[in-house]
């Protein structure tokens, strides 16, 4: 998206039509908006502006690779394996069910102030589709399409958004007149398909108007690629169970349709030159870090950029360096994640149940792992070079006598990092970057990759019974990192349908870790209890969990854990670190050629000098407490699971939208403005009359 470069853009004068309650003065503005829009496109230059001003809207928030959702941009990561801390959603003692609890993204009622919200983006985009070829002026056809091109991407892409939180929602494409008496306006829900179709029908002609590439100063804005890979995505998403309740059928119409997008869309990008980039781990690691540079990779791109005013800087480096390295203290990743990355050779480390496997130690989890392994994670030993210089991190504590209450015990986190967890995040981390300035980071933000392309191909071959041929999309996925090929690089054979989708979803939280994609593969297939709740929204005829084999979100609580320094001899630690010296001649280095030997002189250092203790404040807890032998004082608190309720997967819309568009429906599961529940189901079985 180009949005960094950008220095000048001009207001957006448009507002959302979801709502009838306008003061006349509104009105009146808009009467002159509208004039003011009519003039816009009657040149290149101010209808550049527009789009700029479109791009902006959208994507200004997209700031680090970890968040969703257009406009917004959140961070659903505890909403996974990736990080620990329950929160409203995923908390027993919780239980959201009235219009006043649901997520307000959709917009509420029209105000006299214009708002960046969903309607007034896709109202924008369709002020520029209808006006464009009318407007007159010095505007060359190729040029009207390429604009018409992005705003039906943009359009495409808030349906999507909306749909993903929502289910259906109500279809405007074109501009309606915003008037308290315009039944026009009193648009009813769409079903999901007829929201799927008009976002398919968008990207299609999307892709029929865009170009392959654009110039240098115009990387980053949408391309024929990124309509037709987005296409690819959505069409994934309708045929998942969260709204194809026929998601086992090998022969469902929207798998079918699903892989037809995602090949057509491969062999289309193939031609353009887009592919997976490099042919090493290294290579992986260091895509992450072009520059506004063209990466044959990235298919929708965020550029940013170092600079201080009007420019988008890239939150992540600051979020996930260390405090010793002056960042914002890091990202700790419960074991949960980091225990399910692959071997080296390609096998799983652990099972199902989280049993250590195929000779993996939990405790010496740094041995013989997936390439990619290093190189998403920091842990203690480990070089992360920052200002481009080594740094090796480490993330222990240890603990000594009080000097003033010597029964007591004081804790220090070496160089202060205090972390609950003995790995933390390093994926798409900078070398070069600034110590002195890490929140101004000018690394661009791949929104999506060709890698997530395959992926996308691979599930949609295992769900169609095709397992051969998803075992080959996914080797082409660890063939680039350098995973051996033997037993189908470590995958093996899968002996149905359901091992392969489940391999799918495993290859894709390995791949796009942190990058906010697991969150939608939790969501799209029911993880959390598998679709089959006895007390709330049943969504699937059979348990998803069962059929994959895999264990539900519902049953774990996410683990951390203290790296703690212990005594040789048995003596009592000082204030001083108590490694500082030993630790001076450990560094674990993917890229030195003696990495074997480091992996052994690490594990080796584990086991004279750490031990791993159980945190007192779990990662996941509710705030119960556990009591000391005296009954009174608290020394920890108790773990709680994840508690997802079904209703949950599609929002109810909120009390205040509802209140002033009495037309609308509310989703099932959730309670309306009045009260009753709602009865618009997001689970339809339509089918689709576009591809």
């Amino acid at each position: 998206m180009k949005t960094a470069k950008i220095r000048f853009y001009v207001a957006v004068l448009v507002s959302s039509l979801l709502t009838l309650s306008c003061s006349d003065q509104f009105l009146e503005d808009k009467k002159m908006y509208k004039s003011l829009e009519d003039k816009i496109f009657t040149n290149q230059t101010q209808t550049n502006q527009y789009l700029s001003g479109l791009y902006k809207n959208y994507f200004s928030g997209l700031t680090r690779p970890d968040v969703s959702i257009c406009g917004k941009y959140e961070n659903f990561n505890n909403l996974t394996e990736e990080a620990g801390g329950l929160s409203t959603r995923t908390k027993s003692t919780e239980e959201l069910t009235l219009a006043s609890e649901c997520n307000a993204y959709v917009g509420n009622r029209l105000k006299a102030s214009i708002e960046n919200v969903p309607y007034t983006r896709i109202r924008d985009c369709n002020c520029l589709l209808e006006r464009i070829d009318d407007a007159g002026g010095d505007v060359s056809e190729v040029f009207r399409k390429q604009a018409k091109g992005q705003a039906l991407v943009l359009r495409a892409i808030q349906y999507f958004d909306l749909v993903r939180l929502y289910g259906g929602v109500p279809l405007v494409t074109k501009v309606l007149d915003a008037d308290a008496h315009n039944e026009a306006s009193k648009l009813p829900r769409a079903s999901v398909t007829q929201c799927i179709e008009q976002i398919v029908t968008d990207l299609n002609q999307a892709a029929e108007y865009l170009p392959d590439s654009w110039g240098a100063e115009d990387y980053g804005r949408f391309t024929r690629a990124a309509a037709l890979a987005l296409k690819s995505r959505v069409l994934l998403v309708y045929a998942s169970p969260i709204f194809n309740r026929d998601w086992e059928n090998s022969s469902n119409d929207r798998w079918v349709a699903a892989l037809e997008a995602g090949l057509t869309a491969e062999t289309e990008l193939s031609k353009a030159g887009y592919g997976l980039y490099g042919s090493s781990a290294k290579d992986w690691e260091e895509m992450f870090l072009l520059d506004n540079t063209p990466c044959k990779e990235a298919i929708v791109v965020q550029l940013c950029s170092p600079e201080l005013k009007l420019a988008i800087n890239n939150g992540w480096e600051n979020a996930i360096r260390m405090v010793s390295q002056n960042g914002g203290g890091g990202l700790a990743v419960p074991r949960d994640l980091y225990d399910n990355f692959p071997l080296a050779d390609g096998r799983r480390a652990v099972d199902q149940a989280g049993n250590a496997i195929n000779g993996y130690d939990s405790k010496e989890f740094f041995m013989d792992r997936d390439p990619r392994f290093y190189r998403t994670f920091a842990f203690n030993g480990t070089l992360w070079k920052v200002d481009n210089k080594a740094d090796t991190v480490w993330l222990y504590r240890w603990m000594y006598p009080n000097p003033i209450d010597p029964e007591k015990l004081n804790v220090k986190y070496t160089e202060d990092n205090n972390k609950n967890s003995p790995v933390v995040v390093r994926k798409m981390s900078n070398p070069k970057a600034l110590s002195a300035d890490l929140g101004h980071s000018g690394i661009d933000v791949f929104e999506y990759r060709y890698a997530e392309l395959l992926l996308n191909i691979a599930e949609c071959y295992a769900a169609t019974g095709n397992v051969e041929k998803c075992i080959e999309y996914l080797g082409k996925i660890r063939n680039r990192v350098g995973i051996p090929s033997a037993q189908n690089y470590g995958l093996g054979n899968f002996s149905d349908k359901y091992q392969a989708i489940e391999a799918c979803l495993y290859e894709r939280r390995v791949e796009l870790a942190y990058e906010g994609k697991r969150c939608w593969d939790i969501w799209r297939w029911l993880l959390y209890e598998g679709g089959k709740s006895t007390d709330d929204l049943s969504l699937s005829e059979k348990s998803t969990c069962e059929a994959l084999g895999v264990k539900p979100l519902n049953d774990i609580s996410r683990q951390g854990a203290y790296v703690d320094a212990k005594s040789v001899d048995g003596s009592p630690f000082t204030e001083a670190d108590p490694l500082w010296t030993a630790r001076a001649a450990v560094c674990l280095d993917p890229d030195s050629e003696r990495f074997a030997e480091q992996q052994l002189a690490l594990r080796d250092f584990y086991r004279e000098n750490f031990e791993i203790t159980k945190l007192t404040t779990p990662m996941d807890n509710i705030g119960t407490p556990i009591y000391g032998i005296d009954g009174t004082t608290v020394v920890g608190y108790e773990e709680a699971n994840i508690s997802w309720r079904s209703h949950y997967y599609i929002w109810g819309f909120p009390e205040n939208l509802l209140n002033f568009n009495t037309w609308l429906e509310q989703t099932v599961g959730w309670k309306d403005h009045n009260n009753a529940q709602g009865t618009f189901s997001f689970q339809d079985r339509e089918s689709l009359t576009v591809k």
